[in-house]
């Protein structure tokens, strides 16, 4: 039952129009030797070709890697992702019409996998409802190349879902750390079990085949069998990358990183100190909307920032951080190794995450702002002809009743500094975020409102509220004029709250808040 075969025997599996799908978030868990033997062999035989790709986390690291490898014209007919921004000349190609594209929710897809190793048809959820998911709006269409609908709007006892077609897999690739020869595999070396098993068995359901991409290779029947991640039965050929050092990264920081595997545990003081800045700011703002023992999701960028106020603030302990990616408690990474964390409580499978995100197990969430508008809409996922993606954002912002987004007012060259406890402008950023209608809907404010959601905008200069009657301006910084630097920066004219507030001067001062009581005295 030897299942290790070459590179070439590997690639040959795969055929000219097959559907694959492939494990892995960003670099993490990706299978970056098999992708890259694809595409050298497309390049030098010109098959296999006319592939429909699959995936639900981002996927590269802006440096070729990953579905980079992928990005040639005749190699790939399709696209069905979930996050496109680390692969530029996958962005390129969208945008130029060369291939089809959909953008799905990132939790959806790995769903998707769940039901398609039940061999069901179709799967069913209020994700993207009202979005530019729903086939009302986009359909998760990319470009004008893609026509195909494949998200339908059903009905069930009066309430709308959306319908997403489960179609047929030929092929999943997937990355572990061990694998003896009859395919059992461990992922000791990887960050989290992500959607590798899901993967695996998305195949296997619809009758296809996996190839895994193993680091290291050992006789059969030693692996103790609690330690499988993923049993033999669904694995039909193994390979062993020549330079895992550059196509076995554990992330794109690391090759291996033994805190990122949850091996030991890294003291709180060696977390990077956070400077005193405008995210800082809002960093400093979004935290006091925490509660005791809060459960929460922090996006990219500013949103990261609460984490490192909760610390200086001596809450660390009654904040409880989760990442889609599946990590419970600690304190997830940024940069390259994003996905990743350390010091965390538990792992959990990425499809596991999603079902206990969509179930509105989140106390609260911190997700950037690119744009928002009239009606309380962000777009994070599309600017201009290139393409984001929507990432996790989707689940995580329906589901979860109190849903914050952090960023700053105004975008491109934007410098404040704080004086005396007071907000000051240096220069205004050259373009406005909020905008009169966003360019995509990755968040319906409607959607928001009819389900009685807790929807605050929190910038370093104001907070807004998505209130019934409207987007209303309810605080603003200390030593801002309240026309002329908010409501002349934005595209349309809000409305502002008769008792409108002002935003506590300890959050401008460079020191301590002391909120750790006020926050202690909140009921969850």
């Amino acid at each position: 039952m030897n299942k290790v075969v070459t590179m070439e025997q590997a690639v040959a599996m795969i055929k000219p129009g097959d559907f694959v799908i492939n494990s892995g978030f960003l670099t993490s868990a990706t299978p970056d030797a098999l992708m890259q033997a694809v595409a050298d062999s497309f390049e030098a035989t010109g098959v296999p070709n006319n592939l429909t790709v699959m995936f639900g986390a981002g996927q590269g690291n802006k440096r070729g890697g990953q579905q980079e490898r992928w990005a040639k014209e005749g190699l790939i007919k399709r696209w069905i992702g979930g996050h496109y921004a680390f692969s530029p000349k996958a962005v390129e190609m969208i945008a130029n019409n060369q291939v089809e594209a959909y953008n799905l929710p990132q939790g959806v897809i790995i769903e998707m996998y769940r039901a398609m190793g039940q061999n069901r048809k179709g799967y069913i959820t209020n994700v993207g409802l009202e979005t530019y998911v729903d086939p009302r709006l986009e359909g998760g269409k990319l470009n004008a190349r893609t026509t195909e609908d494949i998200v339908k709007v059903v009905e069930i006892e009066g309430d709308e879902y959306l319908y997403y077609l489960l179609p047929d897999v030929d092929i999943a690739l997937i990355r572990v750390t061990t694998a003896d020869t009859n395919g059992n595999c461990t992922i000791e070396d990887e960050i989290l079990p992500l959607d590798i098993l899901s993967a695996a068995m998305a195949a296997k359901g619809k009758g296809g085949k996996v190839i895994v991409q193993a680091k290291n290779i050992v006789a059969p029947e030693t692996i103790p069998s609690r330690k499988v991640a993923v049993p033999g039965i669904f694995v039909d050929a193994i390979v062993v990358p020549e330079n895992p050092e550059e196509t076995h990264q554990q992330t794109s920081d690391y090759y291996m990183n033994p805190a990122l595997t949850g091996s030991f545990k890294i003291p709180v003081s060696a977390v990077e100190p956070m400077k005193f800045d405008t995210k800082a700011l809002i960093g400093r703002r979004c935290a006091m909307e925490l509660v005791p023992n809060a459960v929460v999701n922090l996006g990219v960028g500013i949103p990261e920032k609460v984490a490192a106020v909760a610390g200086e603030e001596g809450l660390a302990d009654q904040l409880i951080l989760t990442t889609e990616s599946g990590m419970i408690g600690g304190i997830p990474s940024g940069g390259g190794s994003f996905g990743a964390g350390v010091n965390g409580w538990a792992e959990l499978p990425e499809v596991s995450q999603f079902d206990f995100y969509d179930g509105g197990g989140l106390d609260v969430t911190f997700l950037g702002m690119a744009e928002a508008d009239t009606d309380g809409n962000v777009n994070v996922s599309k600017f201009g002809p290139g393409v984001t993606g929507c990432g996790g954002f989707i689940n995580i912002s329906q589901n979860t009743k109190n849903c914050i987004f952090c960023g700053t007012f105004t975008a491109g060259g934007l410098k404040t500094a704080c004086e005396d406890g007071k907000l000051v402008i240096l220069q205004e950023g050259k373009s406005k975020k909020f905008v009169p209608s966003v360019q995509q809907i990755t968040f319906s404010g409607a959607y928001a409102r009819r389900n009685k959601m807790n929807v605050k905008f929190i910038t370093e200069r104001a907070v807004l509220e998505l209130l019934p009657e409207g987007l209303t301006v309810t605080e603003i910084a200390p030593g801002i004029d309240l026309q002329t630097q908010v409501l002349d920066q934005m595209e349309f004219k809000p409305l502002v709250a008769e008792n409108l507030k002002t935003m506590d001067v300890r959050i401008f001062t460079d020191a301590p808040m002391g909120i750790k009581d006020e926050i202690l005295s909140k009921v969850k």
